[in-house]
């Protein structure tokens, strides 16, 4: 009597799903990895263990790692098919619990909000586009890429070059280019930056035109969001202060309606918290300058 023969499985049917998703994603271009449990990558090899190998090509550290394993997070995610489907990667996809994507290699930012009010801060701040809801609020998906950076207000991180994100589906709505206001959340405090003259007055710079923003309310709420965000600092205020002007400049600086007015709410709010009118007036010039206002 024939026995049966049995055939090892290179992925477990509660696992297949997800290389499954990676494949597809890969086919639409879109770099992928497995993520064990707890949402994190699987762990680096004993050669590549402490960058001895000397990191993959793509890292920020450019090396000649070529090893077949999903070492090295983010720089893992491949779209290439016999990767993915490899035998080297067959044990991470049977303990797979999630598929990761790399938002830099598809050309796209991801702004990961993480509770309601950082998603009502985005509202009122960010251009709509593709959103994804995740498990404990939304990913606002951008065409274009950026430097990546964790906290960079609360309950808001930036994922893009050098950085993973879950896959949770393809999302709604249609998306936008990536705009400045988001660009401006991972700018840091240009320390080196050409200091501003002293003044009594403080250039705004508007370019003229038609008034985008259709009503005064709009524009309002972002000045009041401006002066929250310093309002709640409770580290960096330098940063903080830069990081706010150049945010609410990238969305309002572009036209005449940011007034006098607006401004002194944002100085006053800074120098409650201990900034000088000196570091005042340079941090709005060198947002100006950064944004070619």
């Amino acid at each position: 009597m024939t026995q049966p023969t049995h055939i090892r499985r290179a992925v477990s049917p509660m696992s297949a799903p997800h290389l499954r998703t990676a494949l597809q994603l890969a086919a639409a271009g879109v770099p992928a990895l497995p993520l064990r449990a707890g949402k994190l990558p699987f762990g680096n090899c004993p050669a590549c263990a402490r960058n001895a190998c000397g990191g993959r090509p793509n890292m920020k550290t450019p090396g000649p790692c070529a090893c077949p394993l999903p070492c090295h997070g983010w720089a893992a995610a491949t779209i290439d098919p016999h990767v993915l489907n490899s035998a080297a990667w067959a044990p991470a996809w049977r303990h797979a619990a999630a598929v990761a994507y790399h938002p830099g290699g598809a050309g796209v930012t991801v702004v990961d909000l993480d509770d309601p009010a950082a998603i009502q801060w985005a509202r009122e701040t960010l251009p709509a586009t593709r959103t994804v809801t995740t498990t404990r609020g939304e990913h606002w998906i951008y065409r274009g890429t950026m430097p990546s950076a964790n906290a960079v207000r609360p309950g808001v991180d930036i994922k893009s070059l050098m950085q993973y994100a879950r896959w949770l589906g393809n999302g709604t709505g249609v998306m936008a280019a990536l705009p400045d206001a988001a660009r401006a959340l991972a700018v840091k405090d240009p320390s080196h930056a050409r200091r501003a003259p002293q003044s009594l007055s403080v250039p705004l710079r508007g370019r003229g035109g038609e008034c985008p923003h259709r009503t005064p309310a709009y524009l309002d709420r972002g000045v009041s969001m401006g002066v929250q965000r310093i309002t709640e600092a409770s580290s960096a205020i330098h940063a903080t202060v830069y990081r706010t002007f150049l945010a609410v400049l990238s969305t309002h600086g572009r036209c005449d309606c940011l007034t006098d007015a607006h401004v002194a709410r944002l100085f006053t709010a800074a120098q409650a918290k201990g900034e000088s009118p000196r570091h005042c007036t340079d941090a709005w010039t060198n947002a100006l300058t950064t944004l070619g206002l």
